[in-house]
């Protein structure tokens, strides 16, 4: 280890760590110049018990945050750089991802069901049914009732497992989204650690009022959830509380976004008007200081709150189940690609898709449509088509979801759009982009410096009051550096494209039933598929038929 004397003086250093669905990363940025100095990341497995089902363990989780940070200070004390500069931590995570701990173990009750998973999916008929008019966006949330939200997947946790519906009926329970989990446990965990979340978070559970920027008591009796097991919720920039264990004992916690937030504020959008895509996962920030209601399928959310006695920003955002992962399919479901950076590759090879058009809708079609019956189809297929095609056709169908998504934004906010910014790890294939670009018959912005989610929780983190060593004030930002893709084609042909996707979606619709009959093992019945019942039920009556035109008794 090089002498304190030889180490490299940067200035005020802020770290960010960046839990997603697919990996965990943490990463140290100069406050000063928002320079990327070192990071280190660990991918995180996912269980599928069953179909539908998406689950995580969230020990797994924890350990992948300790892990990055020591690693990372490795990396950073090799470089000469001393990590008592490390003034700050930032956490930004993925949304609605729900788990239940008991407080005095410490211990998860069950493994995290992640944000896409579908097992409340009857859960939402029926709460859908019991609302006037059976409209989806009858709470006052901003979000339609859908099962991408924390609540109907609290709710089952409590109903389908012994151990969290007995913790809560002795008041051990907590409940938290990732980021309340991992600042808990990194802040003493049942030693004290402290049960937080931020408002971008709570704004995703379907039990946050908007409005009174708080927990709303109908919401909770509504889903039927204890307002005890509850995090605390706070702003998006201020000390949480300090690190207990590891080479960062002592530091501050003193940012936390939700993911797609913290990329706001990475993408500095801090102006009316601005948008931005994360691989389909679009937010466009609305600067009055009251939510935007959309009458075009898109969610009202908290974009951040940057300190306490700051205010509330809303945002108007179109999500997807399914747009970057299409690529992740085709390589590990189908076998067509052996990298994602194959898929560039193939699709440039042929340049067009050839009439083929993929619907990704793996979990059923959220914005604008929220209708999880809904299932991925491919169609226009000719014996001409290979997968080249099949490629091309999965990079179109990530552009032309948000497409949709913001032909409602442009609907609800009357804002015209002039530009796109974009930002995650499908920013580095060329080809994605420039399709972005024509489809959207817009310029479409890409930073040079991909990692804009983790700066969004560095610079809250950094921001906040008692830390102070990042200024958000306009002129004190870093100009970020872009590389901007114009459109190639003209207005017609997008437009024709983009007809030829809403027809297949169309086709997409309604593919599954949504209220699954059980059997007395609990297992779903092959009659709760409408189709395959009655499909099976008509072969039944047409051999009996057939027996009896040809004379063969039935059997007794």
């Amino acid at each position: 280890m090089a002498a304190s004397s030889d180490r490299i003086m940067l200035g005020p250093l802020v770290a960010a760590v960046d839990q997603g669905t697919s990996s965990t990363r943490f990463l140290v940025f100069n406050a000063k110049t928002a320079e990327l100095l070192s990071h280190h990341q660990v991918e995180i497995k996912q269980s599928f018990p069953k179909e539908g089902w998406v689950e995580e363990d969230p020990r797994e989780i924890l350990q992948s945050v300790y892990e990055c940070m020591e690693r990372t200070c490795e990396k950073l004390t090799q470089l000469n750089i001393d990590i008592s500069n490390i003034k700050a931590i930032g956490v930004t995570n993925q949304r609605e991802t729900t788990l239940v701990w008991d407080k005095e173990t410490g211990e998860p009750l069950y493994n995290a069901i992640v944000w896409l998973d579908l097992r409340t999916q009857s859960t939402v008929e029926r709460l859908i049914n019991k609302t006037p008019g059976r409209n989806k966006n009858h709470l006052k949330t901003g979000l339609p009732i859908s099962t991408y939200f924390s609540a109907v997947k609290l709710r089952w946790l409590v109903d389908n497992v012994l151990e969290v519906h007995e913790a809560v009926q002795s008041h051990r329970a907590m409940f938290g989204t990732i980021d309340s989990w991992l600042i808990w446990c990194l802040t003493g965990g049942r030693n004290g650690g402290v049960h937080c979340t931020d408002v971008t978070n709570a704004s995703r559970t379907m039990l946050f009022n908007i409005h009174t920027m708080d927990w709303d008591p109908e919401l909770c009796k509504y889903f039927d959830i204890p307002m005890e097991i509850l995090p605390k919720v706070r702003s998006s920039s201020e000390i949480y509380g300090l690190m207990k264990s590891g080479s960062l004992t002592g530091v501050p916690i003193s940012g936390c976004l939700g993911d797609q937030s913290a990329a706001l504020v990475g993408q500095m959008c801090f102006q009316d008007g601005h948008a931005k895509n994360t691989a389909g996962l679009i937010a466009l920030l609305s600067l009055s200081f009251q939510p935007v209601m959309s009458d075009h399928g898109l969610l009202t959310t908290v974009a951040y709150k940057l300190g306490r006695d700051k205010p509330a920003y809303y945002a108007l955002e179109g999500s997807v189940a399914i747009a970057g992962a299409v690529v992740q399919w085709l390589k590990d479901n189908l076998g067509i690609v052996q990298s994602s950076v194959e898929i560039e590759n193939l699709a440039a090879a042929v340049g067009t898709s050839y009439g083929c058009y993929f619907v990704p809708a793996f979990s059923g079609l959220y914005a604008p449509y929220w209708e999880p019956s809904a299932r991925g189809i491919i169609c226009g297929l000719t014996q001409f088509t290979n997968r080249s095609h099949l490629a091309f056709a999965a990079l179109e169908a990530v552009c032309f979801q948000t497409r949709e998504i913001l032909d409602a934004m442009n609907q609800d906010s009357g804002i015209p759009l002039t530009q796109l910014q974009v930002d995650g790890g499908m920013t580095s294939n060329r080809l994605l982009m420039q399709l972005q670009a024509d489809i959207l018959c817009i310029p479409v912005v890409k930073p040079s410096m991909p990692e804009t989610t983790a700066l969004g929780a560095a610079m809250a983190a950094g921001a906040a009051e008692g830390v102070s060593v990042w200024s958000l004030k306009p002129e004190d930002l870093t100009a970020v550096t872009c590389e901007k893709f114009e459109p190639q084609i003209n207005p017609e042909e997008s437009e024709f494209r983009y007809a030829r996707w809403k027809k297949a979606v169309q086709k997409a619709m309604n593919w599954e039933t949504t209220e699954p009959v059980a059997n007395g093992n609990g297992e779903t019945s092959i009659f709760s598929s409408v189709p395959l019942g009655f499909y099976i039920l008509g072969s039944m009556f047409m051999l009996i038929g057939a027996k009896y035109i040809a004379g063969i008794p039935p059997a007794p």
